[in-house]
């Protein structure tokens, strides 16, 4: 099976998660699209969508499929999305697309967080993708060289703007060995908006697609 056969398996073995008369969070990436197209052949057994970005808005609504405000619907029944790595604990590194602060946004909202992805995707430890962190502009040089403390190559991602107007520094070399401490210091480094591990909230099911199947992880 082609990357792409595995991210569809695990997209339409997703839909068995979602309960009929609630609101879904759906996130964002090349996965999270296959995820939004299968949605769309139920979409009038849900209530409508929060989406955690402004392109899977857009994905939504083509397909006629009510985006909601987070603000105005509480919290989420379920939360399904992709993920760059992820370890059999369930921790992540998300955030390759930069949606990664609304989509911990909307993990954090969501009773049940479902992570889609290829077996590609699995490691044994999370840090050979470069970690993402979105940062308030004016502080990125000042956190760029906390990250250098930590012993982290930050390269800022040229020519691109999350949408919250921030941009995403991408640490290289980062050795991840406990995820749910150092996302924690990651967060209380001044100007940092967040990070892209997902380990305090680390998804509760990961759907693996690989060549036997989709392996589910809990």
């Amino acid at each position: 099976m082609t990357q792409d056969e595995l991210k569809q398996a695990v997209a339409k073995k997703a839909i068995e998660y979602v309960p009929a008369g609630t609101i879904v969070g759906v996130g964002t990436g090349s996965t999270a699209n296959y995820f939004i197209d299968e949605l769309a052949k139920i979409k009038h057994k849900i209530e409508g969508t929060v989406a955690s970005s402004e392109a899977s808005a857009e994905r939504l609504r083509g397909h006629g499929i009510e985006v909601m405000d987070l603000n105005s619907v509480g919290n989420i029944e379920v939360y399904v999305d992709g993920a760059d790595e992820s370890t059999r604990h369930l921790h992540l590194v998300k955030g390759g697309g930069g949606a990664l602060t609304r989509e911990k946004i909307v993990a954090a909202a969501s009773k049940t967080f479902v992570c889609i992805a290829d077996e590609s995707k699995l490691v044994g430890r999370l840090g050979a993708f470069p970690l993402p962190i979105e940062v308030i502009p004016m502080a990125r040089s000042y956190v760029a060289r906390q990250l250098v403390k930590l012993g982290g190559e930050p390269v800022l991602r040229e020519g691109f703007t999350t949408d919250n107007g921030n941009v995403i520094l991408d640490v290289h070399n980062l050795d991840i060995m406990d995820p749910v401490e150092l996302e924690t210091q990651l967060d209380h480094i001044v100007g940092t908006v967040t990070n892209g591990l997902f380990a305090r909230r680390p998804a509760d099911v990961l759907l693996l697609g690989t060549s036997k199947g989709v392996e589910v992880l809990e």
